[in-house]
């Protein structure tokens, strides 16, 4: 089996050992379906339930796209600008920090006080939680690139723009694509507590209706719809980071073996 095989193997061996031990861990402690339901009774609450969990789940798609994207949008855009300005960096930088420490969960009320319940709460929550990757990836990219490189670009009657265009945004594209995938995911987590607290629609009202019925499987069915949700967002943006900073990839034990003949 060759590496590359053996690799694009790897996610679906673990998620078979994650389900028989999900399995094991039932049958063991003999766990009754309402405490924690076995992948089979999860399977067949999201096929039950597929019409809801496909509206829902699109719903709290839309809204995480939203708000993500609002986030990408204001995070480069504030981390090209701390990253570029030392001045900005001592600045902005410590507030950045003491703001993400804030638990966004609290904010959730406060949003449903100044737009009401719905969508828009969850948008803001998704924003909350997605920028500040987006922005300290970034803004580290900016502020470490070489100072021999800034040199070289004055000497040679660069602008700001110039070195920004040529030399920051190339050399910040792994850290923004990193970003992004934890971003994205974050953003899911922001638009489901929303839902739970203060929506009106979204995978985390499903949630919240199913539990005050005892429904765990069907708890346990939006669980996985997130997860998938999640993880084909994150797949998107591995696609296009391997296409675009394939320059930046540590090459493989393989290839290393190869070169060096």
């Amino acid at each position: 089996m060759t590496p590359r095989l053996q690799e694009r193997l790897a996610p679906w061996a673990m998620t078979l050992v994650l389900i028989a031990a999900w399995w094991l861990v039932i049958y063991l402690f003999d766990i009754k379906s309402f405490i924690l339901p076995t992948p089979w009774e999860t399977l067949q609450a999201i096929y039950k339930f597929r019409y809801p969990l496909f509206i829902h789940g699109m719903a709290t798609l839309a809204t995480t796209l939203i708000g993500f994207v609002g986030a990408v949008v204001f995070g480069l855009a504030l981390g090209i600008l701390v990253g570029s300005s030392r001045l900005a960096y001592s600045g902005v930088y410590p507030l950045l920090i003491g703001f993400n420490s804030v638990p966004k969960a609290a904010l959730v009320p406060v949003f449903v006080i100044w737009f009401g319940a719905g969508t828009i709460p969850a948008v803001c929550t998704a924003f909350m939680l997605s920028f500040f990757p987006v922005v300290a990836n970034v803004a580290t990219a900016f502020a470490t690139i070489e100072p021999e490189l800034f040199e070289v670009m004055r000497s040679l009657g660069a602008t700001r723009w110039d070195i920004t265009r040529k030399i920051g945004i190339p050399r910040s594209l792994p850290f923004f694509f990193a970003s992004l995938k934890i971003a994205v995911t974050l953003a899911f987590v922001g638009s489901v507590i929303a839902e739970i607290v203060a929506g009106n629609s979204g995978i985390g009202n499903v949630m919240l209706v199913a539990s005050s019925n005892f429904n765990v499987p069907l708890v346990f069915a939006a669980l996985v719809v997130v997860g998938l949700l999640g993880v084909g967002m994150y797949a998107i943006f591995d696609f296009f980071e391997r296409r675009m900073t394939a320059w930046s990839v540590r090459a493989s034990e393989a290839q290393v073996q190869a070169i060096g003949g």
